[in-house]
């Protein structure tokens, strides 16, 4: 009986050791590059806080060329094989649009001051994807033979840092399709790619991921700014140190600092909250805003998302 029991017990450990053995993937999203939207005119004009920013209309792009569609879905196809999980460019568009998140501007309930972030913050906010894949292409044409000249890109979509990279010239052939010939082009690269794609993540794993916080002093007329002082510290010089005390491994650098505005930037934080669910850059302020709330600071704070990877904090307004 005993034997018994433990085979099944052995049984059963081989068939978990796999699942607690295998390394956790960042979770990719394929969007075609600014270079590639341009030269197909999918490009709009958007005003960001006053600021005229030219942005890629993937939407524009998705259902005007039905070549770039077929490309994201060689792609993807090649990374999940790979085991990377994936965000469809497509459906996070469509998810945007049934959520109504079209509005950029958002305004605070009492100053009206204006904030926003760009659509392309938007959709990556709503993907929550770790690396977004950045591809474009060209064909060649030599007589009855064709190639691809490409260039893959992977960005932390975050901090908008390029992690890694792959570009060539496929060899010439017969075939017409523009995804087959992708897939000839990239297949050479794809394992060091992939291999630069899992060291960044397992980077994050143990340092934590790169955000940016701002926190601003709105101008109100409120006796209030970051030397104001509490128990014989300057509020600065606490937010400072709660940035020490929470975030990865201590790291993170205050790049800016006056009376009403204090910029920390390379600031890691953990990737997941303690529930395993994603942290972003609006989470961990989130963190902060429930600390500058508490005694005897008693400071309300509005948190303004600026993407995954950005977050603004108005100290003293809500």
């Amino acid at each position: 009986m005993n034997t018994r029991i433990n085979i099944i017990l052995i049984a059963l450990l081989a068939i978990a050791m796999p699942s607690f053995g295998q390394a956790k993937l960042p979770k990719l999203m394929v969007v075609p590059s600014d270079v590639w939207c341009n030269e197909h005119h999918c490009m709009d004009t958007v005003d960001v806080m006053g600021i005229k920013e030219m942005i890629p209309n993937y939407k524009k792009a998705l259902q005007e060329n039905r070549d770039l569609m077929a490309v994201i879905s060689k792609i993807n196809t090649l990374m999940a094989e790979r085991g990377f999980p994936l965000q469809d460019l497509s459906q996070t568009i469509k998810s945007i649009e049934r959520l109504n998140q079209e509005n950029s501007v958002m305004r605070t309930k009492t100053s009206g001051a204006g904030l926003a972030e760009s659509p392309v913050d938007r959709l990556r906010r709503t993907a929550r994807a770790d690396i977004i894949l950045e591809v474009d292409w060209g064909v060649n044409v030599n007589g009855p033979k064709r190639s691809i000249t490409y260039n893959l890109r992977g960005l932390d979509a975050y901090s908008n840092k390029q992690v890694a990279g792959a570009e060539g010239t496929g060899a010439p052939s017969f075939s017409a399709e523009v995804p087959v010939l992708i897939e000839e082009a990239v297949q050479d690269h794809m394992d060091s790619f992939t291999s630069l794609l899992r060291q960044h993540f397992d980077d994050l794993l143990a340092k934590g991921r790169e955000v940016v916080i701002e926190l601003q002093i709105p101008d109100n007329g409120q006796e209030l700014d970051f030397e104001t002082e509490y128990d014989g510290k300057e509020l600065g010089e606490l937010i400072t140190e709660w940035m020490a005390n929470n975030t990865v491994e201590h790291r993170f650098n205050k790049s800016d600092a006056t009376e009403n505005y204090l910029l920390f930037d390379q600031v890691r934080i953990p990737l997941y909250h303690t529930n395993g669910m994603a942290m972003d850059a609006e989470g961990f302020a989130r963190e902060l805003r429930k600390y500058l709330k508490g005694a005897p600071r008693n400071i309300s704070t509005k948190v303004v998302n600026r993407g995954l990877g950005r977050c603004l904090l108005i100290v003293g307004e809500k």
